[in-house]
Parts: structure tokens; C-alpha cells; sequence
């Protein structure tokens, strides 16, 4: 067997493994290591060593050597360099920082004064329970980052209120699914810190960047719940009096003041400090988990019990990430060492594709992916295989990860592996069936794409705001 094809049965039994349920991070160390150990392997380097056993009379001594022996392959070199260029990586160094502000965040009681205060201020609008609830979802996905917990805690606080409020159960399950989602977008996001460290992007660009995309997405949300709860009322009904009481300006303005404002500041006080050039992503992340700790504080939520929560965490989502970096790099070096990566180049070469279907065919990969993985390992995995092949193409980097970052929404939401379904149905009442929330989250998962049709046709609304603050 060629060393090619050793790469391509190294991607292969990879995928098969996931799919048998190993953990992703550590079979990407076995599988880079077990093939590592081969493609690097140098009889010269093992048998000196093997050649002294004669002059050891101690077997504790021969033990060693044999060890020495074995471990004398550049693969353990590489992987321990790959371990610490990981570790070392300043851009990753904002992704703890951001975590503990989002973790801290969550617990600060904030989400349930703020769906109260937009409901109250939109309950004039059509689908106005629905419209507070995304607007919720994406103020506080944008500020935690973390799907499971925006769906999870939105669902427990926004799904009964609209629920008892007589919305449609799949519409009003769709609108906490597809808001979840928005914080793996819309910065400061994580998911565009790991694919600024795989790619080599500026994430300060990624970040201006995906802003406007962002935007559009959540236009197209709202556009939806508005349309449909004029077109189709019954699923949307206006609220009664005793549903949403009517609150004198004076306190209403209170409550924005206090539930709305302190939040929304955060946010862009964190992504303004970043655009403008004002602070570093990690100067900012800091500045962010220093505000989250002022939010708690503010709000009487800060205890032990949930600073150690938080801390701990934040601390495992971190390590996962790492250590799927470090996976990554092992198995990727080894894959193209191999010829890999040669062999993958070929293939797209021969297929004669222009960069709109090399586009199509890569972005149909990510969303096929999306089923089995969660976004953090196509980002870390599978996106550095497309990476070589954009300047073929004559792709920017840029514009490629903006509509990953697109793309990867539909991981959360396409059945039957739409993960933020199965979280809210984990919390959800019992007559909310899985079947009505993958019912509800389909037209949303159609905004989506219409969203990349969009970028694509316009891409002026990935590249105005990088041109406007940092020039060409």
C-alpha cells in the first residue's frame, strides 16, 4: 500500500471510529501517532540503540534501552511541538476568557428580567412574545456563545410564557432553536476565534466581517415571525391584558434601563474595544469575564457555588478545545507528510470545478457533517482540508469562514441530528413532541441558507465593515 492511500485509510478509519462513538480528540492523537509512528519510522535511529543491549549486564538497563528504542521516532518530537505551539497560541487565549464571561453570565438571573422587559416593550408588534424571545436568544447567545445553555434556559423561561400565551408549539419551539443558535455566529464568537487559529485569518477581521451576516440573519428571523404571525394569527396571538399588563413609560424605561442596557453595554463595549483597535480579542475577552463578574455582582447572583461552577466549566470546555487543536495538528501533519492533502488537490483539480461549485460542493460537506459533529470539530478537523484549495479557487479565507459560520447554524438545526431540538425537548413539557420542534425549526433552517444566498450574491456584506476599519 502507497503512502497515499495509508493517508486516505488514515481519514477513513478515522470517520469510522467517530461514528462508533470514540472521543474525537483523543482518537485524532492515537490515529496521528499509530500512523505518524510508521511514516516517520528510521530502522537507523532504533537499532543503534538496540545495538548496545549487549553491553548492558543490568536487564533494568536493557529495559530502558528497548524503550529509548521505541520511542526514538520523530513523531513523538512532532507531537510534543504540536503540544505546545497549541498551548502557546495567543489567539486561543481569549477562548477561556470568553467562556468564563458567558458561563458567568448565564448565572447572573439576567435572561428572565430581559425576556420580560422586550416582551412588555413589543407587545404592540405582531408575534410579539416570539419576537422578545429571538430578540432574548441573540443578546444572550452573542454573550455567552454557548447553544446548550441559551436553548436550554430559554426554553425553561420563554416556551411556557408562549406556550400559555396560545402560540402554535412548533412556531414558538423554532423561534428558541434557531435564536440558540446565533451566538456561534455573531461576535464575539468563539467558533470565529478556533477558525482564526486554524486558518491563519485575523480575527479581528473575522469579527467585522461576520457582523453584518449576523444581522441579515436575524432580520430574516424577525421578518418571519412578523410575516407569519400577520398571515397566520392563530399561531401567534396578540396578548391579553393579564398576559402582558401595561406598564407606565416611566417604569418601563426602568426595566430597559436595568435588563436590556447592562447586557447589550457589555457586548459592545467587548466587540467595539476589538474594532476599533482599542484592545486585543484577549485584552477584550478580559474586559468581558471582568464585566460578567460586575453583571453577577450588580444583579446579587455572584456566589461561591456558581463562581466554582463557572471556573470549572469553563475550564473543561477550554481543555476540550486544546486538546482537539492538538489532535488535529498531529493527525493533519501526519495526513499530509503521507500525501494526503496532494491526493485531495488532484481530485478537486480533476473534477474541473468553478469556485461557485467548489463553493457549493464544500459548504454541502460542512452541512452533511454537521449531523454527527458538533462545530468546534469541523472547524478544527475538516476545515484545514479546504483550506489549501481556496487559493486554487481564488477564495478569501475571509469570506470562506463567514459562510462556514453560516453554514454551521444549520448543525443545530437540521433533522435528525438537530441538536438544539433534542436540547429543548430535554426541558420542554411532555406535549411539545421532537416532531413539532424539527416541524418548527425548518423554516428557520430556510432563512439560513437564504442568508449564504445572500453573502453570496452581496459579498460587499462580508468585506465593507473589514475595508471601513482596517482598509483592504
Amino acid at each position: 500500500m502507497s503512502d497515499p492511500q495509508l493517508a486516505l485509510l488514515m481519514l477513513g478509519l478515522f470517520i469510522f471510529l467517530v461514528f462508533l462513538g470514540f472521543p474525537i480528540a483523543f482518537t485524532l492523537m492515537a490515529m496521528g501517532i499509530g500512523f505518524g509512528y510508521y511514516a516517520y519510522f528510521d530502522p537507523n535511529r532504533m537499532w543503534r540503540s538496540y545495538n548496545r543491549l549487549d553491553e548492558l549486564a543490568s536487564s533494568w538497563d536493557s529495559f530502558s534501552l528497548w524503550i529509548d528504542g521505541f520511542f526514538s521516532n520523530t513523531v513523538f518530537d512532532l507531537f510534543i511541538n504540536q503540544t505546545y505551539t497549541v498551548m502557546a497560541n495567543e489567539v486561543l487565549t481569549a477562548v477561556p476568557l470568553f467562556l468564563f464571561m458567558g458561563y458567568i453570565v448565564e448565572r447572573a438571573n439576567i435572561v428572565d428580567r430581559l425576556f420580560s422587559t422586550l416582551n412588555i416593550a413589543s407587545k404592540n408588534m405582531p408575534g410579539s412574545m416570539g419576537v422578545a424571545a429571538l430578540i432574548t436568544c441573540a443578546l444572550f447567545a452573542t454573550a455567552t456563545g454557548i447553544v446548550g445553555a441559551v436553548v436550554t434556559l430559554m426554553g425553561l423561561l420563554a416556551l411556557p410564557a408562549m406556550l400559555n400565551a396560545r402560540y402554535d408549539k412548533s412556531f414558538a419551539s423554532g423561534i428558541i432553536c434557531a435564536g440558540g443558535t446565533l451566538g456561534i455566529l455573531i461576535p464575539p464568537s468563539i467558533m470565529l476565534i478556533v477558525y482564526a487559529a486554524a486558518s491563519g485569518v485575523s480575527i479581528v477581521r473575522l469579527y467585522a466581517g461576520a457582523l453584518l451576516p449576523g444581522l441579515i440573519l436575524v432580520g430574516l428571523y424577525l421578518a418571519y415571525i412578523v410575516g407569519r404571525s400577520i398571515l397566520q394569527p392563530s399561531a401567534a396571538p396578540r396578548p391579553t391584558r393579564d398576559e402582558v399588563p401595561d406598564v407606565p413609560f416611566m417604569r418601563l424605561t426602568f426595566m430597559i434601563l436595568t435588563s436590556f442596557l447592562p447586557l447589550a453595554f457589555l457586548i459592545l463595549a467587548v466587540l467595539g474595544s476589538i474594532l476599533f483597535g482599542l484592545a486585543t480579542p484577549t485584552e477584550a475577552a478580559a474586559i468581558g469575564a471582568l464585566g460578567g463578574i460586575l453583571l453577577a455582582i450588580g444583579y446579587r447572583a455572584l456566589t461561591f457555588q456558581r463562581l466554582r461552577e463557572s471556573v470549572y466549566l469553563t475550564v473543561r470546555t477550554t481543555a476540550m478545545v486544546c486538546w482537539l487543536f492538538v489532535g488535529s495538528y498531529i493527525f493533519s501533519s501526519v495526513f499530509s507528510y503521507l500525501g494526503g492533502e496532494q491526493v485531495i488537490s488532484e481530485f478537486v483539480r480533476g473534477l474541473d470545478l468553478t469556485p461557485l461549485q467548489f463553493l457549493l460542493l464544500a459548504q454541502l460537506i460542512i452541512f452533511l457533517l454537521g449531523w454527527p459533529l458538533e462545530w468546534s470539530e469541523i472547524i478544527i478537523i475538516f476545515v484545514p482540508i479546504f483550506l489549501p484549495l481556496l487559493e486554487m479557487f481564488g477564495i478569501d479565507p475571509l469570506f470562506f469562514g463567514i459562510l462556514v459560520a453560516l453554514n454551521l447554524q444549520t448543525s443545530f438545526l437540521t433533522p435528525p441530528m438537530a441538536m438544539s431540538a433534542y436540547y429543548l425537548k430535554g426541558i420542554a413539557p411532555p406535549d411539545v413532541k421532537l416532531t413539532d420542534i424539527f416541524k418548527g425549526v425548518l423554516p428557520f433552517l430556510l432563512m439560513v441558507f437564504l442568508a449564504m444566498a445572500v453573502v453570496y450574491v452581496i459579498p460587499q456584506s462580508v468585506y465593507y465593515l473589514p475595508e471601513v476599519f482596517y482598509g483592504r
